[in-house]
């Protein structure tokens, strides 16, 4: 008699969500990565997914919104993840921005915080990129910011990747980062918190000077999030966070004012061993009872940073 044995049908397994690898963004925490996929969708077109934490240690979620500042990392670390994995640049290569901005969509419903991790996702388009022996040197990448379904943003950026030697000669000796991190001085007095809109001294990135308008960059490598792992010069992310800080320092006592959108170029790398004095310039009404703000950073009396800040009230 033929016997027939019949196994038992496993339960179908749930789909399991981790995050990307953190090499992918250049992290050096688990925890400071937001991206969780990605996926192309055509040519140079792509959907990267990302999740946003209800409560983050600098990012912080006031007045019921995640931190627009939190948006802006998370399009940083989708820069690295698609040159990595969809254009083939290779790891070692150094990125640099020239051009970065960001507009939240109106009413910025999307931003609010729920009862739920904020499920997020990119929808990106790459283009006038610039190739160097068949391995991509810049990129353009535009963004359609949603979440579930219901817009939250649009940005676009102009960044470059540079292979090791050439990275070496474009810094002039600057480029031995364990040396250039190492020698970076001790950070200056702390603005005091409220007046930049912060709730400790370590997220302070500004030190008040004699001059109205007009701070110097404090630059804390001992930062745990602005300076996840050693690098040889301020970092991009501290420069955003700066003005954001600036232009709240001109109304401390404004409460609920938003940074809904920045336009931002970083004309120099701005380095650990000289001060960078960070200065806002005329400014205008922006629609909804906000202000328009210019920022600019100088360092050895060249300008390195422009951003152009738009703030608006919480609705």
């Amino acid at each position: 008699m033929l016997l027939t044995h019949v196994r038992p049908v496993a339960p179908a397994r749930p789909a399991l969500t981790t995050t990307v690898a953190r090499e992918y963004v250049h992290r050096a925490a688990f925890s400071e990565v937001f991206l969780s996929g990605w996926r192309s969708t055509g040519q140079d077109t792509f959907v990267v997914t990302a999740q946003w934490p209800r409560s983050h240690s600098f990012y912080l979620s006031e007045h019921g919104l995640h931190d627009p500042l939190m948006l802006c990392e998370t399009i940083r670390q989708t820069l690295p993840l698609l040159t990595h994995t969809s254009y083939g640049v290779p790891f070692g290569h150094q990125m640099s921005w020239s051009h970065f901005s960001y507009e939240l969509s109106p009413g910025a419903r999307a931003m609010c915080i729920t009862n739920a991790p904020a499920e997020i996702e990119l929808h990106v388009t790459a283009s006038d990129i610039s190739y160097r022996r068949s391995v991509p040197v810049a990129f353009t990448m535009d963004f359609q910011v949603v979440r579930d379904g219901v817009p939250l943003a649009t940005a676009s950026t102009r960044f470059g990747s540079h292979a090791p030697v050439l990275y070496q000669r474009l810094r002039t000796g600057r480029a031995d980062v364990d040396r250039m991190f190492a020698g970076a001085p001790e950070p200056t007095a702390p603005a005091t918190p409220s007046t930049v809109g912060r709730d400790r001294v370590r997220d302070v990135v500004l030190t008040p000077t004699d001059q109205s308008g007009t701070w110097q960059l404090r630059v804390d490598t001992a930062h745990p999030v602005l300076f996840d792992h050693p690098v040889d010069h301020v970092p991009g992310m501290v420069l955003l966070e700066a003005a954001r800080q600036a232009v709240h320092a001109l109304e401390p006592g404004r409460i609920g004012a938003v940074p809904v959108s920045m336009d931002a170029l970083f004309h120099r790398y701005v380095e650990f061993d000289s001060p960078c004095w960070i200065k806002t310039s005329s400014t205008a009404p922006h629609s909804g009872g906000g202000r328009c703000v210019n920022v600019t950073a100088w360092q050895n009396e060249e300008l390195v940073f422009f951003a152009k800040v738009a703030t608006a009230p919480l609705a």
